[in-house]
């Protein structure tokens, strides 16, 4: 039976109360595409909305807290961290974006991670798209995870 629908198949949020708390861990990625003029801009700190890596980290860290609100049946989780780095890449003009999240409880946090991903691209692409309009999000994706009965998963190509 899938966990996500009940007897009448009909969509429920899965119960994680048997489950053990346990340290969680997760990372996702994710790349954005810029063109070298756009580029610079991000690097020097001279797009008009401001400085759009630090306002895409704090963003990404307020996606990962409010992923249930986003994602029908997430638990609502208590987080004990939240990382997100940038790997800029002038060779590619792309702008890396990782993000970690951390939790000791029932459940996981991919959810979490891959959301925290994406809204940091997506706050990189309104912040520049005054000066580009061809912006592109890709390979958003989950990296690994951790702990819960699954214990270390790694899903690096």
């Amino acid at each position: 039976m899938l966990t996500h629908f009940n007897d009448e198949g009909r969509a429920r949020m899965v119960d994680v109360s048997d489950k053990d708390a346990t340290l969680r861990e997760a990372s996702a990625s994710g790349t954005v595409y810029v063109n070298p003029g756009t580029f610079e801009l991000i690097m020097r700190g001279k797009m008009k909305k401001g400085d759009v890596l630090a306002v895409a980290q704090v963003a990404g860290i307020m996606a990962a807290k409010r992923t249930p609100e986003l994602i029908p049946m997430c638990h609502p989780i208590s987080i004990t961290g939240v990382d997100i780095e940038f790997a800029p890449d002038a060779g590619r003009n792309a702008i890396g974006i990782t993000a970690t999240v951390r939790c000791k409880g029932e459940t996981g946090v991919e959810m979490e991670a891959l959301t925290a991903v994406s809204v940091a691209a997506l706050t990189i692409y309104d912040m520049c798209k005054a000066v580009q309009k061809d912006i592109m999000i890709s390979d958003i994706k989950l990296l690994m995870k951790s702990g819960g009965k699954s214990g270390y998963i790694l899903n690096l190509e």
